[in-house]
């Protein structure tokens, strides 16, 4: 062992050991690598690790003397493509699949100095919210290994929750960052749409999924959103974001206001969760901000729209995978017959089930009456942001109605499982930013707060989650995560 304790090290604090000559690059990335050997076989947030190729690219940055966030560690999402490192969805249909080139992220990642300590698990394909759906496994959560991390990107949110990375990568295409995030205890930020690259990234549903950070502080969600966030050559719909993102410090709220929908909290809301989210709200008016009753009428229709819109998109992103190019193959005598069996054996039932949804969806004779209508009404969606923040700063939810269920609570019941996502999944539909971060226990498990924004409005987000964070003085590190197991 190294001796430097990685159990809730923040990015921020990592970065300040090494520029302060208190430890190297290899040395902390060592130090994480102890812990992934202790911690992870019973978690399961890793898919691939590379103990000799992560203390490698330690060394190099040490070699190279670097600055600002050289030699911090990081984990990425299996969902992000990545060099000559198997690159997987989760799937068994890219099992062995090692990629020619990084995603855009990680390239910014490596640009910065970052060391990545391997690949993450999560949900097939991104398809799910607890991240049992991936062909390798169900991650646990580090406040409870018998519950759920959320998904999909379940494990790029245990493996910080954990101590095996200070910050990780996630994507969000309808909740993915920000409702594990809210399961274990953790800042997670899903950017406006089009402000981070989605080159690299194995797709899901274009039109919804971000790339975006999930940390221990906003601090550090400030960081990594620097990093990544930027136009892109390679993404037509990036443009990176209007202003330099900044870092927050704590501050008051006075002359905001903050609209709650309460329409939405009517039901399904457990009772620890609607707690919680009142005392945020009594924080906030404290801080001087107005809190004023907002409408989002057709917010409630929201996962309606979302499975139609990102199934169909998966039924023709997921054609690709054939056992013709890449990935695994299963012969047959003839070529139809090796698609289907190659299929059946790579794909999982979340996936097939979306798959036959939203081919059901874009068929002919039912494209109108129900991929266009799902259309229409995520522009009304959008339309009820809009005409919202004509009045508001921001919109203030719980992330999730639920703290993290038991593992194989709601497997056999996926509309229970989709529900959880209901006050994430109308943000991705509009296209805007929001930001997650905990607001305390209920029962024992982390529950969360979410604001959510107009377009690039990050800065005043982070600014608002850190004014937040410094009054809850949340302890991010699970009791059952100090010391090991």
């Amino acid at each position: 062992m190294t001796g430097i304790d990685v159990i809730g090290l923040t990015a921020e604090r990592a970065m300040g050991l090494l520029r302060a000559g208190e430890c190297t690059a290899e040395e902390l990335a060592q130090a994480y690598l102890d812990r992934i050997a202790v911690v992870d076989p019973e978690v399961h947030a890793y898919l691939h690790v590379d103990p000799e190729r992560t203390l490698a690219a330690a060394r190099a940055q040490d070699a190279a003397g670097g600055d600002a966030l050289s030699g911090v560690p990081i984990a990425y999402k299996d969902l992000l493509s990545t060099k000559d490192v198997p690159t997987t969805a989760g799937s068994r249909i890219l099992e062995g699949f090692i990629p020619i080139q990084d995603a855009d992220v990680v390239a910014r990642g490596n640009e910065a100095g970052l060391v990545s300590l391997g690949k993450t698990n999560l949900d097939e394909f991104a398809m799910g919210s607890s991240t049992e759906h991936s062909a390798y496994g169900p991650t646990h959560n580090p406040w409870d290994l018998t519950r759920v991390p959320g998904g999909s990107s379940g494990g790029s949110a245990a493996v910080v929750a954990a101590g095996c990375a200070p910050w990780s990568l996630g994507t969000d295409t309808g909740g993915s960052i920000r409702q594990p995030a809210a399961f274990c205890g953790l800042v997670g930020l899903m950017p406006t749409y089009g402000t981070v690259s989605r080159f690299g990234v194995i797709a899901f549903a274009c039109s919804l999924e971000q790339v975006g950070p999930m940390t221990l502080t906003v601090r550090d969600a400030a960081l990594l959103h620097q990093v990544i966030a930027a136009d892109s050559p390679n993404d037509a719909t990036c443009t990176g974001p209007r202003d330099a993102i900044e870092l927050p410090s704590a501050g008051r709220f006075d002359g905001l206001r903050f609209g709650v929908p309460w329409a939405e909290l009517e039901e399904g809301v457990e009772p620890g969760i609607r707690a919680r989210f009142d005392e945020s709200l009594a924080i906030a008016k404290n801080l001087g901000a107005e809190i004023v009753d907002v409408e989002l009428p057709y917010s409630r229709h929201g996962l309606a729209a979302y499975y139609v819109i990102a199934p169909a998109e998966a039924s023709a992103n997921l054609s690709r995978f054939d056992g013709v190019r890449y990935g695994l193959r299963v012969d047959g005598p003839d070529i139809r017959s090796m698609y289907e069996a190659t299929r059946d054996a790579g794909f999982g039932p979340e996936v097939k089930r979306r798959i036959m949804i939203g081919t059901y969806a874009l068929s002919a004779g039912y494209h109108d009456a129900y991929y266009v209508q799902a259309q229409r009404v995520r522009t009304l969606i959008r339309q009820d942001f809009d005409n919202a923040f004509a009045g508001v700063d921001a919109i203030l939810l719980p992330t999730a109605p639920t703290t993290a269920f038991p593992i194989g609570a709601r497997l056999d019941d996926p509309l229970a499982m989709y529900a959880n996502d209901i006050f994430t999944l109308p943000v991705n539909l509009a296209g805007i930013p929001a930001l997650s971060l905990p607001n305390g226990l209920s029962d024992g498990l982390p529950s969360s707060l979410q604001i959510i924004g107009p377009a690039y409005s990050e800065n005043l987000l982070l600014r608002l989650g850190a004014a937040f964070e410094a009054e809850h003085q949340f302890d991010f590190v699970p009791a059952a995560m100090r010391g090991g197991l």
